[in-house]
């Protein structure tokens, strides 16, 4: 399921003569669109708190977009899933621009090396990993070197436009960029 997004949902219980003013709960959820997120809301409601979608209702729900993404960052995600053998925790790190780029990344990966469903993943924790040393895998720790460069081997460096131009070239071109 890619394209996640990441939405706050607002809600409570309904107001009743007992309790007129209930307490109002903020979650924040990664889900495709608005419907989804509403209703895992309401999953994740009814097993903390014993609240169901018709004894409740949604007060606001919006998306929440990144600040800032034209810059890498390591973002880390905690997580829990169920597998065939028991629930699991885990602990990710994504190297991306946004915070629901790096969702998709797990969602993917969950689904390719653990053949875990999106419904059965929880995302318990996210964030962004500002300091190098506390970075915990291999594949994130190797891009966090100073002055790490991305060269760019095979770049075609074309003759310039000219009118009438040579269907054939004299000579092979050279691939290797300087």
């Amino acid at each position: 399921m890619p394209g996640f997004k990441l939405y706050q949902v607002i809600g409570r219980k309904a107001p009743t003569a007992a309790e007129p003013d209930p307490p109002v709960y903020r979650m924040k959820l990664f889900a495709p669109n608005e419907v989804l997120a509403r209703s895992r809301f309401w999953y994740y409601m009814h097993q903390y708190r014993k609240m169901k979608k018709t004894t409740g209702e949604v007060l606001d729900v919006n998306e929440i977009r990144e600040k800032n993404d034209r810059v890498v960052k390591t973002y880390y995600v905690m997580l829990r899933y169920n597998s065939r053998s028991g629930t699991h925790n885990m602990y990710r790190e994504y190297r991306a621009t946004k915070l629901t780029g790096a969702v998709d990344q797990l969602y993917s990966e969950m689904a390719g090396r653990h053949r875990a469903r999106p419904r059965s993943i929880q995302i318990i924790r996210t964030g962004v990993v500002e300091n190098k040393a506390d970075l915990k895998r291999p594949a994130t720790i190797q891009y966090a070197k100073d002055g790490l460069k991305f060269p760019l081997p095979h770049r075609i460096v074309r003759a310039p436009e000219k009118k009438f131009k040579s269907t054939f070239a004299a000579s092979r071109p050279s691939t290797h960029f300087q």
